[in-house]
């Protein structure tokens, strides 16, 4: 119980820490709904968005996580710690959704993809939206098992929020460096773009890890074994996703889903 008690008077002692986390969740949901804005929200409004309706399966549970993702940090800040829990559950279904509506995207644009020229491209690309999705869900798994572990909880959840922005800002730099005709590129970029994108993001990380600096003197393990390990991910991906294995990966991907 001490060991418990411990970090939670720390984090009491600071009452800008929940003010901060509100911060950062509402930055995730503008990061979010920005980073979309030129491929999905505008093409949606004016009509012309002619991509797989899974995508919009997979926008409602993503947006759906980043909304609830700042309702459950203010309501922490608000004291409504009970109502906080209450909701976990949400949280769960949400994250459960977004596993496995994230795969079911990505197989879809492995199918669509099959004896077209743009084959060998989503092959390799797949590996940026399968990882990162299993990756997120590890940390969220991690986060529901640390829960009495405040500290801990939260840090893993930003962690992992920040995690799946890669997307939203990848689609930045894309629009930015090769600007595609009509409403978006119909074959994904090289994998190694999404290398930049995701240091943008990992920002966020290094925000709480100042924040941590500042108000706890040292920044919480959380940030750095977490955030090495959204680092690792995403440096990895470029060298293996032409790899035999990755390829052997996405013939067992088309498999289970024909």
């Amino acid at each position: 119980m001490t060991s418990i008690a411990a970090p939670l008077a720390a984090e009491r002692a600071e009452p800008s820490t929940s003010r901060f986390y509100v911060g950062m969740a509402w930055v995730c949901l503008a990061i979010a709904i920005l980073g979309f804005v030129p491929t999905y929200w505008m093409p949606l409004v004016r009509g012309t968005f002619d991509r797989p309706p899974i995508l919009h399966l997979h926008a409602f549970a993503f947006y759906g996580w980043t909304l609830f993702f700042v309702s459950q940090a203010t309501l922490v800040s608000r004291g409504r710690v009970s109502r906080h829990r209450e909701l976990g559950v949400v949280g769960v279904a949400l994250a459960t959704a977004l596993l496995f509506i994230g795969m079911a995207a990505a197989i879809s644009s492995l199918h669509a993809a099959v004896g077209l020229s743009s084959e060998a491209a989503v092959r390799r690309f797949s590996i940026v939206p399968v990882s990162g999705i299993l990756l997120f869900a590890t940390l969220v798994a991690t986060a529901l098992v640390k829960v009495r572990r405040k500290d801990v909880h939260k840090r893993l959840l930003l962690v992992a929020t920040a995690s799946m922005l890669q997307a939203a800002v990848g689609r930045l730099f894309v629009l930015a460096f090769a600007p595609p005709a009509g409403e978006g590129p119909k074959v994904p970029p090289p994998v190694p773009i999404t290398i930049p994108a995701g240091i943008v993001v990992d920002l966020l990380i290094v925000a709480g890890m100042i924040h941590d600096k500042r108000t706890r003197g040292k920044v919480h393990p959380v940030y750095w074994i977490a955030g090495a390990s959204v680092l690792a991910v995403q440096l990895l991906t470029t060298p293996l996703s032409g790899t035999g294995a990755w390829l052997r990966v996405t013939d067992w991907l088309l498999a289970i889903a024909p």
